[in-house]
Formats: structure tokens, C-alpha cells, sequence
């Protein structure tokens, strides 16, 4: 897959730890990757999947 093209977003509620993700959503797939990192791996996700992982955060399903 060409990411060359792909729009990362951080969460606007990032601090200046360097610890998080960015999340790209082109066509059929959500993308997520280090920000640290940006050469490295991508995950990737189908819509659905995505939906249901956030609705897992959101339901606290994985706090520690």
C-alpha cells in the first residue's frame, strides 16, 4: 500500500512525551503507527474493526 499520500492525525490531547500514535483512514482501512517511528510498521484495520476497538475504550474494556 502507498502510504506516501495517507493524512496522519495525532490526538489533540498528546503531550510532549513523544508517546503516541497517528492514525490515518484512507478508503476501506485505518492505519495506525508510532510518531516517533514514522518509517516503521503500520497496523492496519477495517473500518469495523476500528469501530469496535474505540467502542471497547470508550465501554473501558481495557483498563488495567
Amino acid at each position: 500500500m502507498d502510504l506516501s499520500r495517507a493524512v496522519w492525525r495525532k490526538s489533540t490531547r498528546s503531550g510532549s512525551s513523544g508517546n503516541c500514535v497517528e492514525v490515518a483512514a484512507p478508503p476501506q482501512v485505518v492505519m495506525v503507527r508510532d510518531s516517533k517511528q514514522r518509517q516503521g510498521p503500520v497496523l492496519s484495520f477495517s473500518p469495523s474493526e476500528w469501530v469496535a476497538f474505540i467502542e471497547g475504550i470508550k465501554a473501558g474494556g481495557f483498563e488495567a
